[in-house]
């Protein structure tokens, strides 16, 4: 659902709307009967405290607009874990900057190995081999004469790519990911998140790798 909260300054504005017509109402209601005021303002403070905690929330998550950056450079937003050095993947960035004056983020999500690693923050050697495939893989990409750049991703590949998104804009996104019966992203539904919550053109990147690993 499209949220019409576009960012939490507007979110804030209707906590204020909110606390304002509360505060008549309780002062309304103390001139005459104490008791309900009481009721009538901790319902009201309730009730605007949840909607703005909803609303900031829906206008972060929900849609991400991205502003371009005006200079006539095309940018491809690169998402990818494993899949990273994928010669499918390589293949789409090429095809899509041919021809272009373009700029290529990868970002790589690291992934920690299992729950209880990710939950003991013991993610050290996932990150690390994920920097070395996204730094091999910004060679195969400035190989091409691209100008690429790349960073390591928050653990949700979504929030990765909002949080991307926010420093680079981004014309278009491709996400790479295991083939389906492989892929947690695909099990976990990045693809179609993003597809909801972000109004970019997206594309879904199938790289079957012959190495055996944990899915990502």
């Amino acid at each position: 659902m499209h949220n019409p909260l576009r960012s939490e300054a507007d979110a804030f504005r209707w906590v204020v709307i909110i606390g304002l017509a509360a505060a008549s109402v309780i002062v309304l209601t103390l001139l005459t009967r104490p008791a309900i005021g009481v009721v009538w303002m901790a319902l009201l403070i309730g009730f605007g405290i949840g909607f703005g905690y909803r609303a900031a929330r829906g206008s972060l998550h929900e849609n991400v607009e991205v502003t371009r950056g005006g200079d006539g450079r095309f940018r491809l937003l690169v998402v990818a874990n494993e899949t990273v050095q994928g010669a499918e993947l390589l293949g789409e960035i090429r095809e899509r900057c041919r021809d272009r004056r373009a700029e290529v983020m990868v970002v790589t999500p690291a992934l920690a190995a299992s729950r209880a690693d990710h939950w003991a923050s013991d993610i050290d050697e996932a990150i690390e081999l994920a920097r070395q495939r996204m730094e091999l893989s910004l060679i195969e990409i400035r190989g091409l004469g691209l100008k690429a750049r790349g960073e390591i991703g928050d653990s949700d590949p979504n929030m990765a790519i909002e949080d991307a998104l926010r420093v680079f804009a981004a014309d278009e996104i491709l996400i790479s990911t295991h083939p389906p019966e492989r892929s947690r992203w695909l099990e976990h539904g990045v693809v179609d998140k993003a597809r909801e919550r972000i109004e970019l053109p997206i594309t879904h990147v199938v790289v079957d790798l012959s190495a055996v690993g944990t899915p990502s």
